[in-house]
């Protein structure tokens, strides 16, 4: 990681995150002594940088934010972003999400903010910003994994990543720069194990509730210079509206990337699609601030790969899903380690904030 040497804010403190020892994560700071409800413009400006030399930003103390200023904030900080989440309207993201909605149950915005999304589980009690009396079911194991953990596994305790991912539509919209996620109510607990369950014996102790990061750019430095050269010079091209292409698709116990099982609709099976908001992107995405580069890759929605083994050679275009699963799978599995990991420490009323182009995230049950 290379921290950009920014003068020290005059109006809140910002701390890197304290990484336990045998920790070798690049990503995390927090920030204390901010009001986002009544952030000035040059505290969203020096909040902008540190979000892109840290990668993810912690945010203290944010129990009154309405939810209309946490979107503003993301306005902000993003002036390039619409007046509508990039995932498109609640009501189309709902007919269209496929695999990112249809396991979600109800997915409902905050009213009068309706870009701001509840996401959760159980009862949300009588007056939730004007949502009343909802239960959401949330996202469970036996929606997401090919080979769902046994019952006995989840009650004694342990638990799984389900899909690591990037937030992003990859059809017809960019992905947003940022994201934020505000903690409103965490689940109670003694601490949980998530396991891998993939051979290899992974296993990570964690608090009930939190969200998992690993840096694409630390993933980028952890290839070897021929892979570099390669991934320099080559992209990838994602399905027409891929989550619905995928959506009876199921993942691998450790969350990366998604078990072959030829249940990947055809493009023909798929609601009209324009082959313009077909989404092509470069496997190597750049940090505007740091200049560090990231292997930002969603592999769940991969439907053909352009590689390029140096700058001057021959494309070679792979539009076999299991031949693109392998090839992400050899990429991106190195950085899967314990040790890589952040299990963000958020508590009830911090607002996490991240640089969506350089990390990828993912929820556990």
């Amino acid at each position: 990681m290379s921290p950009l040497v920014i003068t020290p804010p005059s109006t809140f403190q910002l701390e890197p995150i304290d990484h336990e020892p045998g920790k070798l994560c690049e990503l995390g700071a927090t920030a204390t002594g901010l009001d986002l409800n009544n952030i000035s413009d040059e505290d969203v400006e020096r909040l902008r940088e540190y979000i892109y030399t840290y990668r993810l930003l912690v945010l203290k103390g944010q129990s009154t934010l309405l939810p209309s200023k946490q979107w503003e904030l993301v306005k902000r900080l993003d002036p390039r972003a619409g007046n509508v989440h990039s995932n498109g309207p609640n009501r189309e993201f709902r007919r269209l999400g496929g695999l990112k909605s249809k396991n979600r149950g109800v997915l409902i915005g905050i009213p009068g903010a309706e870009n701001v999304r509840l996401i959760g589980k159980g009862y949300q009690g009588a007056d939730h910003y004007g949502i009343r009396d909802l239960t959401l079911e949330g996202l469970t194991h036996y929606k997401l994994h090919a080979f769902p953990p046994p019952k006995d596994d989840l009650e004694a305790g342990y638990s799984r990543f389900q899909r690591w991912h990037m937030d992003a539509p990859l059809y017809e919209n960019d992905p947003a720069y940022f994201t934020t996620l505000r903690a409103i109510k965490l689940p109670k607990g003694p601490d949980l194990t998530i396991r891998w369950d993939d051979n290899s014996g992974f296993s990570m102790k964690t608090k009930p509730g939190r969200t998992a990061f690993f840096s694409t750019s630390q993933l980028y430095n952890l290839l070897t210079e021929e892979e570099k050269v390669l991934v320099d010079n080559s992209s990838v091209e994602y399905a027409p509206r891929p989550y619905l292409w995928t959506e009876n698709c199921r993942g691998h116990s450790n969350g990366m990337g998604l078990v072959n099982q030829g249940k990947e609709k055809k493009l023909e099976e798929l609601p009209e699609y324009n082959p313009t908001f077909i989404k092509k992107y470069p496997l190597v995405w750049v940090n505007p601030v740091t200049g560090e580069k990231a292997l930002q890759i969603h592999g769940l929605a991969a439907r053909k790969l352009f590689i390029r083994q140096t700058s001057t050679a021959q494309e070679q275009i792979i539009d076999d899903v299991e031949q693109i699963r392998a090839f992400l799978s050899r990429l991106q599995s190195r950085i899967l380690r314990p040790e890589y990991i952040l299990m963000a420490p958020v508590e009830e009323g911090d607002v996490l904030i991240w640089d969506n182009h350089v990390s990828i995230s993912i929820f556990f049950g």
